[in-house]
């Protein structure tokens, strides 16, 4: 796995982080993102209590929010070698729930463009909700990843297809 004890967000991924997220009631994004990485130490503690294994560590994540119910939107560093931008975002929920949301930074700034947040792409089974694209986040998109441009669904399917066992290697760590 990639280690790096470097906790700064990258500059589009901070560009993202600064517009406003609206959870209008249940029609928006349900995302709070927080203002720095979570610490190692902070990491791995909810990574043991989310699997309920001591055993483990929180170094293959960077936590950088959160849904309403304390559902975490990460980098999951699985590509040795590779920078922080090209590690896939992962979701992982408060009720267990777990996702590879899109396959690196690029693409995660064109899933929040769509009006995905980390916990919509994660459950796409709401019946009462739908995607609202953002033009804050449309302008992020395209002055960070412009040859990226892609449907949220496009995002969500090339992750899925990339990563199909990240549940069974997640659950796997859980006692």
């Amino acid at each position: 796995m990639t280690q790096t004890s470097d906790r700064r967000f990258p500059a589009a991924l901070a560009a993202a982080l600064a517009v406003p997220f609206d959870h209008d009631d249940g029609r928006g994004i349900d995302f709070e993102p927080f203002p720095a990485f979570r610490s190692a130490e902070d990491t791995t503690d909810w990574f043991r209590a989310w699997t309920g294994n001591t055993d483990s560590s929180g170094d293959d994540f960077r936590v950088f929010g959160q849904d309403g119910t304390g559902g975490y939107a990460a980098f999951w560093l699985v590509r040795p070698g590779r920078p922080l931008v090209d590690q896939p975002v992962v979701f992982l929920g408060s009720e267990g729930e777990t996702a590879v949301l899109a396959r690196d930074l690029g693409d995660f700034l064109w899933l929040l463009a769509g009006g995905f947040g980390p916990w919509e792409a994660a459950t796409l089974y709401q019946p009462d909700w739908s995607p609202s694209p953002d033009q804050q986040l449309t302008a992020v998109a395209e002055r960070f990843a412009p040859d990226r441009r892609q449907s949220p669904g496009a995002v969500i399917e090339a992750a899925s297809r990339e990563f199909p066992d990240f549940d069974d290697r997640i659950m796997a760590l859980c006692r």
